[in-house]
């Protein structure tokens, strides 16, 4: 049974303390309500709590300031911060400072109670976290371009903020073209390391030899052509992050040599006879079931837990639609003034185009075809004809049954049985029932957030899911 916790709110919505006061006094804990940051600081320094939900924008100090304060004071208060205001850097920054979560308004209400619990369980492990030692004075455009406010980039955003204080190993897996990279620089450039250099290799683009001193040095006349010594990628990344990209594509033999330099924290040049201390940290990447390849031998296991120490797992932008339109947004601001004459816009036609394409190269894909419209467009707002290119090979690549076609023949079988009746309501019942489904497993069960995609009244939603028998995840 969990334990009650004294629970501070801090928000300047009186409807959102009244909403989370009588959840969590409902669930038998003690709240206190107030609505700005002195007076949350006040009670904060006054009194005991065992969790504190801030909002990130009140008068007073911000959520993010009183995270700040009570890490300063060595407090053990988990603190919670909440916002309508969905941002990479928000979420990274709360997460790298120590919160617990951070949740963007409206939440769901056993979001809010399974916290209280978490906090609960997790005291011990909170006073680990601690604020970071430096602050990132800027971020490079790498970091910029890791755009979206879907619930699966939130999540990534997070874990990047959790990692970055710390020099663990981190494995970063999904389709090419997620923006694998693009992590790897942002928990590089929100780390204590982020002053040193940061390297990257393609380890499957590279021929094994050369590989081998690309990683690890040379001697001179190690081999034809060494006219020179050369430190390698391990010491010129020294104090700061290595990225080995595609490492699931890196020979069995190299992997060997890889994991000892893990192991020991020292490298040896290919011919030399001594080997030298580094202090790098290893992030990696691949495309490919790394879990497989250690089955067929063409990885090896005891590499692959050094490794994945922390796993990161990229969603394909198929699975977070909701980020297209803001990320076609994001690339079409950033490069209409190096590839047009002036500012280009997305018409909302547009918008709605590409967020139903498939995007079989995700991000990398919607960026090029972004940059060919940009190109290629005549006016200053790009039309669904600018991206004409997409739909020519889409079928091919795709080969789908519009929905529809499906209810056209879907119809034409119930027409055909010997007694057709209620047609309406089972071709209707057919779709609505796995809407809803899916819309309630992306939410995990949340009515609200799932009432809020789908564009109804929680109330609708509620009698529907009575009404047609759905599961709703996270329900005991």
């Amino acid at each position: 049974m969990i334990a009650s916790a004294r629970v501070l709110v801090a928000d300047d919505e009186a409807s959102i303390r009244f909403v989370l006061r009588e959840a969590l006094e409902e669930a038998g804990h003690e709240v206190v309500a107030v609505e700005d940051g002195n007076e949350a600081f006040e009670a904060l320094v006054s009194g005991t709590f065992q969790v504190a939900f801030l909002d990130i924008r009140m008068p007073g100090p911000s959520g993010l300031e009183l995270l700040d304060r009570v890490r300063a004071l060595a407090s053990d208060t988990a603190i919670v911060i909440i916002t309508a205001q969905n941002t990479f850097d928000n979420a990274v920054e709360a997460m790298k400072r120590g919160a617990l979560d951070y949740l963007v308004k409206p939440f769901g209400i056993s979001e809010i109670t399974a916290l209280v619990d978490k906090a609960l369980r997790t005291r011990a492990l909170q006073r680990e976290v601690r604020e970071l030692r430096r602050e990132v004075g800027h971020r490079s455009d790498q970091v910029d371009q890791l755009v979206g406010k879907s619930s699966a980039l939130l999540e990534i955003f997070k874990t990047i903020g959790r990692v970055a204080t710390s020099s663990v190993s981190v494995l970063i897996t999904g389709e090419s073209g997620t923006g694998k990279e693009l992590v790897a620089h942002a928990i590089h450039q929100a780390s204590p390391r982020a002053a040193a250099p940061f390297a990257a290799v393609n380890t499957a683009a590279i021929p094994r030899d050369l590989l081998e001193s690309e990683l690890f040095g040379h001697e001179r006349g190690a081999f034809t052509g060494a006219v020179a010594a050369r430190a390698g990628l391990f010491r010129d990344a020294s104090g700061g992050t290595l990225f080995l990209d595609e490492i699931g594509d890196m020979p069995v033999e190299l992997q060997t040599k890889l994991l000892r330099v893990l192991q020991s924290g020292e490298v040896t040049p290919v011919g030399g006879r001594g080997s030298v201390p580094v202090d790098v940290r290893i992030i990696a990447a691949s495309n490919r079931d790394l879990d497989a390849a250690t089955r067929d031998g063409t990885f090896r296991e005891d590499l692959l837990y050094r490794l994945r120490v922390v796993p990161i797992r990229m969603p394909p932008l198929r699975e977070h639609r909701e980020d297209v339109a803001l990320l076609a947004q994001h690339f079409t601001a950033r490069y209409a003034p190096e590839l047009s004459s002036g500012p280009r816009f997305l018409a909302d036609e547009t918008l709605d185009l590409l967020t139903c394409h498939e995007w079989p190269g995700n991000v990398r894909e919607l960026e090029n075809a972004i940059k060919r419209a940009l190109v290629l467009g005549s006016g200053n707002v790009l039309a669904p004809e600018d991206f004409a290119f997409l739909q020519d090979g889409s079928a091919a690549r795709h080969p789908r049954t519009e929905l529809s076609e499906l209810v056209a023949r879907k119809v034409e079988a119930a027409l055909a049985e010997p007694e057709p009746g209620e047609i309406y309501r089972r071709i209707l019942e057919g779709a609505e029932r796995p809407l809803l489904e899916a819309v309630l497993a992306h939410t995990d069960g949340n009515q609200i957030r799932a009432a809020a995609l789908l564009g109804i009244n929680r109330n609708t939603l509620r009698k529907k899911i009575v009404d047609l028998g759905i599961p709703v995840p996270g329900r005991a």
